[in-house]
This record gives C-alpha cells, sequence and structure tokens, in this order.
C-alpha cells in the first residue's frame, strides 16, 4: 500500500513540475479574451450602423 502512495505521489509531482500544456492554456485565454471583446465592440458598431441607416431612411422618405 505504501509503495502505491508513494507512486501515486511521484507521478502527481512529475505533473506538477511538467509546463508543456501551459502555452496551449495560455493561447486559448487570448483567444477567449479577444473574441469576447470582438463581439462586444461589433454590437457598438451594429447599433451605430443601425442609427445611421434610420437616418437615411427618415431624410429618404421626408424627401419624397
Amino acid at each position: 500500500m505504501n509503495t502505491m502512495l508513494l507512486k501515486l505521489y511521484v507521478k502527481f509531482q512529475d505533473l506538477m513540475n511538467r509546463e508543456e500544456g501551459q502555452d496551449l492554456v495560455e493561447y486559448a485565454l487570448v483567444v477567449g479574451l479577444i473574441s469576447v471583446a470582438a463581439v462586444l465592440g461589433l454590437k457598438g458598431v451594429a447599433s451605430a450602423v443601425n442609427n445611421v441607416i434610420t437616418n437615411i431612411t427618415t431624410t429618404l422618405n421626408s424627401a419624397v
């Protein structure tokens, strides 16, 4: 039983010391942050474009 716990402890320590997956997690976080910023930015742009189109439509309708 002690050897099994010792092997488990050694395996856990080995996993804690490796940094192989760290870059992938950092890239995933950066991509997630960029996508959230893009979605929020596009919502503002869509609202502004909608206002411009509404103003153009109103102006054209009043000219007719």
